[in-house]
């Protein structure tokens, strides 16, 4: 849709999701669809893969090539049962019920706070079996990990859930999913792919090539914790709760609730983080790295 038609619509009134010809399925073989949800979290394993030996390229890098490569295979695992578990025991317990549900992941229903604890749980392996710094490796997979943020939530969009909250915005959507009623809603997706994908890739972009970041342990982690604790946190108030669980007694989303926690540590990380500088001696010569 062009961005003349699509302003003309935002004119006459709300969006409708069906007239952007936005599909959940990418490419239709017939006997198999391949779904932009699949895709988003290909890309962002591949492609986060690639910058990761991009960045392991650098002086001082906590790994090798070849852990590097060990580490996809380990957070290919991590992010899938991480996050399908993570999303059945925080968002969906009641699926439970019905064993077989639990693996039918081309439905959607992943939980981004499961996947994290899921690669966390990876790293940990990868660094304890290598006597590499698992500390150090969870800062370099940090700022890898936007590309996947980013592709997972157009995948999101593109199937039309995880909507937000109805509004008057000139740029807000009718979806067409039966539980978003025939109100015009946030395009929350969006906001977060903005947000923990563009956004959150500058910034530790900016700290990883331009300042000393990566020779002080924990301090990409923690930026990267307090981006998308704070990012999540407030998208949260855009983005409609979850329809099985709604607003929490205490107040909060469940989204809000798991992402509350990251800002603290976040924080902590970031603000030890001048303590545990490493001074990188060189592979030639006698000058140190850092």
């Amino acid at each position: 849709m062009s961005l003349v038609a699509l302003a003309a619509a935002a004119a006459a009134g709300p969006i409708q999701f069906t007239s952007l010809h936005v599909s959940p399925i990418a490419l239709d073989l017939g006997i198999i669809q391949i779904r932009w949800y699949s895709l988003g979290y290909i890309a962002g394993i591949l492609i986060g893969w690639w910058y990761l030996t991009k960045l392991i390229d650098q002086p001082g890098a906590p790994m090798a090539r070849r852990h590097a490569d060990d580490f996809v295979f380990y957070a290919t695992l991590g992010i899938i049962l991480g996050g399908r578990i993570g999303y059945v025991l925080f968002y969906d317990p009641w699926m439970l019920k019905e064993p077989l549900q639990v693996l039918r992941l081309w439905d959607g229903g992943m939980s981004f706070h499961g996947g994290a604890l899921g690669t966390v749980v990876a790293m940990i392996l990868l660094a304890r079996k290598n006597g590499l710094s698992a500390l150090r490796i969870h800062d370099y997979v940090a700022c890898c990990a936007p590309f996947g943020l980013f592709f997972v939530r157009l995948a999101n969009f593109a199937n039309g859930e995880l909507w937000g909250r109805v509004t008057d915005v000139p740029w807000a959507i009718v979806f067409p999913n039966p539980d978003a009623g025939p109100y015009p809603r946030h395009p929350s997706q969006l906001y977060e792919a903005g947000l923990e994908g563009i956004v959150m890739f500058c910034v530790l972009s900016f700290l990883f090539w331009r300042t000393d970041a990566r020779y002080r342990p924990g301090m990409l982690l923690g930026a990267f914790l307090l981006e998308y604790g704070l990012s999540r946190f407030i998208v949260e108030y855009f983005r409609e709760p979850d329809v099985q669980l709604g607003i929490l007694p205490w107040g909060l989303s469940m989204g809000q609730t798991l992402s509350a926690p990251m800002v603290v540590v976040g924080l902590y990380f970031i603000l030890t983080s001048k303590g545990r500088r490493v001074q990188i001696e060189p592979t030639s010569g006698s000058v140190p790295v850092a």
